[in-house]
């Protein structure tokens, strides 16, 4: 069976590690993939975002099945065009990435079916937003309506943060067309949760909970980055409150998005906030989330190829899909400076005893030796039966990789430890 995966991060490689547990995946395609990628596919050469050669390619090369694991494609219509020339895809159509490419429609569409989430009001003229701040109490949250490599949103603790939040997404273009409109929202307080799930449409699978650490440094200060580390489970995630949430929210959000006629076959994303008032959307994600998948997919049991097929056949429901009853920790290892100005070119070195523990994310080859090429460059991950052990196994594995201008923080699942002691 050959299996065609697009995209080129830590995100994509768990996945195609997982792919290969299945014998039937005979050659796997990573588009563009990446220089360690390269290890456990055949990486090509073409970007994410080039919809008509990757149909062109896939169909030319016999794919029998696409994943699309990338917002942006999957919002420009990478799933569309590839089910257009015959290849079965996992992942949401344009239609229903929406969900993910437009924070107002997801918005409206909380507040259209009653969906838990933070009140919030959109702009698509700056001076309005901006007066709309000046007569509000802060804190406030502010998001550009589009795609924006996860840095559109910005927690505005000062009416000068928020201004400036809205100058740069609105005055400044600093999202392109993805911030013409911004929505301003209440902020929330609690816990967060990020909870991935398998969905065909019909049937709604949530994979087991996980813990994002956005900011750049320890403690949660510094700018917010694509993500510095995951822990999973989420220990704040209890039955109780995954059962108000499969009610409240992730069956609602699926029934809306058949009702608006624009159902969601893939991996859909729901991040959550535990406020006092009970569970409410952050937002959503129309794929899997990058590095929460790191540390989701080592603990799944069922084969993922098997969940993926049935997923675009519409029969989620005929799979019995099972995590297992462990702890996993991912330690991203970054270039120092990441996400502003960093540099590259550093080769990095990692035991061979740890290849199947580490996803490579930013790395190219320079003569066949893999060299630092972006912010994020790896994520290492330690699986344990007890969360503490989990997160061990992860930093002491991080202590034997080395290249130059590293940088990781390390304070990965603090918050979570603290939750289990009490």
């Amino acid at each position: 069976m050959k299996i065609l995966v697009v995209g080129s991060g830590g995100r994509e490689h768990a996945i195609i590690k997982k792919l290969k547990e299945n014998k039937s995946a005979e050659t796997i395609y990573a588009l563009p993939g990446n220089g360690g990628i390269a290890a456990d596919a055949v990486c090509v050469p073409i970007g994410a975002c080039e919809i008509e050669k990757i149909a062109h390619f896939a169909k030319t090369n016999a794919v029998d099945f696409a994943v699309v694991a990338p917002d942006d494609p999957l919002v420009l219509g990478c799933v569309d065009a590839l089910e257009d020339v015959g290849i079965p895809c996992f992942g949401p159509r344009a239609n229903a990435a929406i969900i993910e490419g437009s924070k107002v429609f997801a918005k409206n569409l909380m507040k259209k079916y009653s969906i838990p989430t933070a009140a919030y009001e959109v702009f698509d003229d700056p001076d309005k937003a901006i007066s709309y701040i000046e007569s509000v109490p802060m804190p406030v949250v502010v998001k550009a309506d589009g795609l924006a490599l996860g840095k559109g949103v910005t927690v505005a603790m000062t009416k000068e943060e928020a201004i400036g939040a809205v100058n740069d997404a609105m005055k400044n273009n600093k999202f392109g067309a993805g911030g013409r409109r911004v929505v301003i929202e209440e902020y929330l307080e609690g816990p967060e949760v990020s909870v991935l799930s398998f969905t065909d449409g019909k049937t709604v699978v949530p994979m087991v909970s996980s813990m994002d650490h956005k900011r750049a440094y320890d403690n949660d200060i510094g700018p917010n980055t694509g993500g510095m580390g995951t822990i999973a489970p989420n220990p704040y995630y209890t039955p109780e409150i995954a059962a108000a949430c499969m009610k409240e929210i992730f069956i609602p959000t699926i029934n809306a998005m058949n009702s608006e006629g624009r159902t969601f076959k893939g991996c859909l994303y729901f991040g959550l906030m535990l406020t006092k008032s009970g569970p409410k959307v952050i937002e959503y994600n129309c794929r899997f989330g990058d590095p929460e998948t790191q540390v989701v997919l080592p603990l799944l049991e069922t084969d993922l190829l098997t969940v993926m097929t049935a997923t675009a056949q519409g029969r989620l429901s005929d799979i019995d899909i099972r995590f297992g009853e462990k702890s996993a920790c991912c330690v991203i290892m970054a270039s120092d400076g990441y996400p502003l100005s960093y540099k590259k070119g550093f080769e990095v070195s990692v035991p061979d005893d740890l290849a199947d523990s580490v996803y490579y994310a930013g790395v190219t080859l320079d003569k066949g030796r893999p060299v630092t090429s972006g912010g994020r460059v790896l994520g290492v991950v330690g699986i344990a039966d007890r969360l503490p052990d989990a997160i061990k196994d992860a930093y002491d594995k991080v202590g034997r990789i080395h290249f130059g201008n590293a940088f990781y923080r390390r304070d990965i699942g603090r918050k979570a430890l603290k939750k289990t002691e009490v």
